[in-house]
């Protein structure tokens, strides 16, 4: 757990707690009279409350569809089946699992109704490029926290990045399109760890490079053409090159984001 303390003695636990709601009433109130205090501690919390409503409302108008018959049955059928074995007491548990799974699957279905062989292929590289946005909206806004290692420490940060992710990175420079790197961070991906890094123009716009393995999907593992996607809070650029994906993404015109791509593959 993370104690680091702010000025006011605050810890991220606390902020954090406050911010998802696991405080009473009375300590939240103490919390936020000590926040007006620092205006800068009390920015970022509020960052971090719209970081967290903008994930919530991530395909929120599927998730609030009705749950069709058939899955409902399932989820029937698994419960009737665990009830009758006393040894499996937390049959709760397993059949809300297994109904997951299931919601998982149709929500795939009701957005990609066409889902086949070709659309399997490029499944990964999609969740990848999807995942590589949500980072992106995560940590953008972060004004004491954007990234783990700072520009000041980059051949730290990329020789640390590059054994985590088993692969030697390189730092794409693109000052030549304004942009200056901030530093980097590691985040776990489906495939493994991911290595994001971020850059910022004068003007304080921002943008991530999301890096990973995708092994799933011979097809997507060949893929090297660029592909844009707008499946997520902010649009992006990703590509694939022998099992390996990048994803540039940022809250910017979709032409702007291709220079910087086209900018970041050439150098990679």
């Amino acid at each position: 757990m993370n104690t680091q303390h702010t000025r006011e003695g605050l810890t991220e636990h606390e902020l954090h707690a406050l911010v998802d709601g696991l405080v009473s009433r009375a300590e939240a109130d103490e919390l936020q009279g000590r926040l007006r205090s620092d205006p800068d501690l009390a920015a970022t919390v509020q960052a971090w409350r719209s970081q967290r409503e903008a994930l919530r409302g991530l395909h929120g108008e599927l998730l609030r569809e009705p749950v069709p018959a058939p899955l409902r049955a399932a989820g029937d059928r698994v419960a009737a089946r665990h009830g009758r074995d006393q040894q499996w007491w937390r049959w709760g548990g397993v059949a809300a699992s297994v109904a997951l799974a299931f919601s998982a699957g149709w929500l795939v279905h009701a957005r990609w109704p066409a889902a086949g062989p070709q659309f399997a292929a490029a499944a990964p590289a999609r969740s990848f490029a999807h995942q590589a946005t949500v980072a992106h909206a995560v940590y953008m806004p972060e004004v004491r926290h954007p990234v783990e290692v700072t520009a000041a420490q980059q051949d730290h940060l990329v020789q640390w990045l590059s054994k985590r992710l088993g692969r030697p990175l390189r730092v794409p420079q693109l000052s030549a399109q304004g942009y200056e790197l901030v530093g980097g961070r590691l985040l776990p991906g489906d495939d493994g760890a991911r290595a994001q890094f971020m850059f910022q123009n004068a003007a304080g716009d921002r943008v991530t490079l999301y890096v990973g393995a995708i092994r799933n999907g011979a097809a997507s593992s060949r893929e090297t053409a660029f592909r844009f996607t707008e499946d997520g809070p902010v649009p992006g650029f990703y590509w694939v090159d022998r099992g390996f994906g990048f994803a540039l993404s940022g809250k910017l015109p979709r032409a702007a984001l291709l220079a910087l791509a086209t900018a970041a593959y050439e150098q990679l």
